[in-house]
């Protein structure tokens, strides 16, 4: 996965630290609805693979997989818990108020465990990043 980013400042051991624009879910047009209160820059380290000065754009890019993985656990897992307590209280013979109940609370275990492995993983090193070219 590749991002464009800028070298803010040069750091120890052959690294930068680069800032990248958060993305909206709204294409990033803010400036027209003013929604998008959190939309800032998130700044992270990076090995500088390419040599980049401050100031400099840059390509990052980081493993695909450990992205996608810390999205399908906070994306999927309280989905596939708010489905599941649905159709464990249907298979029960639950009523249909009890079953969107079931489903809230299979959502509620979902987003616990979200939590819960985001505290326990507080330790793991984070998604790391490479800068891979300089952009002209």
């Amino acid at each position: 996965m590749t991002q464009d980013a800028v070298v803010t400042k040069l750091l120890p051991q052959g690294m930068a630290e680069v800032a990248v624009a958060r993305s909206t879910a709204c294409g990033g047009s803010c400036g027209h609805c003013e929604s998008c209160v959190f939309q800032s820059e998130l700044k992270t380290p990076a090995r500088n693979l390419v040599q980049a000065r401050p100031g400099q754009k840059v390509v990052i890019a980081s493993r695909s997989s450990t992205v996608f993985r810390a999205a399908a656990l906070v994306y999927l897992v309280p989905i596939l818990l708010l489905l599941a307590g649905y159709a464990l209280a249907a298979l029960a013979g639950a009523g249909e108020g009890l079953c969107i109940a079931c489903s809230f609370l299979g959502l509620l275990l979902g987003a616990g465990l979200v939590v819960l492995s985001q505290r326990l993983r507080k330790g793991e090193a984070p998604i790391e990043f490479d800068i891979v070219s300089i952009e002209e």
